[in-house]
């Protein structure tokens, strides 16, 4: 999804100062990293990042020596933008997702709403008291920021910004299309001061592919040690069937939720379609009962890759 104003300027978004770069919600300074990846200089002005661990990653990454600071409790004062004449700031905001995305309880961002995602507003308070403004603002987070449930509050946001005299396009970009092996849409939005116009980078083919940038050499530190692939093993209880070595992502540890161990066993009433056994897709409840579900089968014992959702859908033999 993208925005397209029809009331930007006439000229490209173009720096001609030198950077200050001031990241809200900074966390270990990815957005800075962009710009050392780019080439581009600039200073490591402000920070304000709640986390130590994230600070102290911070500061390990980038050389940098800033402290831990509150959203709600700093000021303009201390993000000290100033002699926007000699200088371009550019201010990231990209605020928590944690009340966003699908993967959470979706609490929102709405105004006075208490949420992780709603510090959002404190950038609203920030704003209004400079003096001088950023000259350009660029925040990223989860395609749900502009999501139905959120869309107003954005709106409010970008009405806020409108008037302040800020010109904003935001759009949903794909990193699989900027040349990362990852499918991972982010929304990014560009805000500025100025008679310009920015359009998003297009979309490129992707060459890289994952074995390109996985490490060939991996310390041992991150391997499962003996006795954790021991823990991993299933209940003594079937060692008389044909058990599979893997489980899908979120079986380990389950059996007191709705999840389920993934495994492959022999299944008596379905070797009839040929001499060989049959190898069945099927999974193990909370009480430890092993429950046929199949997918694909064949003589040659081949089944299909098993679905996360398999344990609410079970699936049917084919003939």
């Amino acid at each position: 999804m993208s925005q397209i104003s029809f009331f930007e300027g006439s000229n490209p978004l173009k720096i001609d100062k030198p950077i200050r770069l001031i990241e809200l919600f900074a966390g270990i300074g990815a957005q800075a990293k962009a710009l050392e990846n780019l080439g581009i200089p600039f200073e490591h002005y402000r920070i304000c990042e709640f986390d130590k661990y994230a600070v102290a990653s911070y500061n390990a990454v980038h050389g940098t020596n800033f402290e831990t600071s509150d959203v709600t409790k700093i000021h303009a004062a201390d993000v000290c933008v100033c002699d926007t004449d000699k200088y371009c700031y550019i201010m990231t905001y990209s605020f928590p997702c944690t009340d966003l995305s699908s993967a959470g309880k979706q609490a929102g961002m709405s105004r006075d709403s208490g949420t992780r995602s709603g510090l959002l507003w404190e950038v609203e308070r920030l704003l209004k008291e400079m003096d001088e403004l950023p000259q350009i603002l660029l925040m990223e987070n989860v395609p749900e920021v502009i999501g139905d449930k959120n869309i107003k509050d954005f709106a409010e946001w970008i009405a806020f910004l409108d008037d302040l005299g800020y010109q904003s396009k935001y759009q949903v970009l794909n990193s699989k299309n900027y040349g990362v092996p990852q499918n991972r849409e982010r929304c990014f939005m560009v805000s500025w001061l100025g008679d310009f116009y920015y359009d998003f980078p297009k979309p490129k083919p992707l060459e890289l592919r994952l074995k390109d940038v996985l490490e060939q050499k991996v310390d041992e530190r991150f391997y499962l040690s003996d006795d954790q692939v021991t823990k991993l093993q299933l209940n003594e209880s079937f060692d008389d069937q044909e058990v599979s070595n893997t489980v899908r992502c979120g079986g380990r540890g389950s059996f007191d939720s709705k999840h389920c161990w993934d495994i492959v066993k022999v299944n008596e009433a379905v070797r009839t379609a040929g001499d060989g056994k049959i190898i069945v897709a099927g999974s193990l409840n909370p009480n430890k009962i092993c429950q046929d579900r199949v997918r694909v089968l064949s003589d040659e014992g081949i089944c299909q890759g098993l679905r996360a959702t398999d344990y609410k859908d079970p699936p049917k033999i084919l003939e």
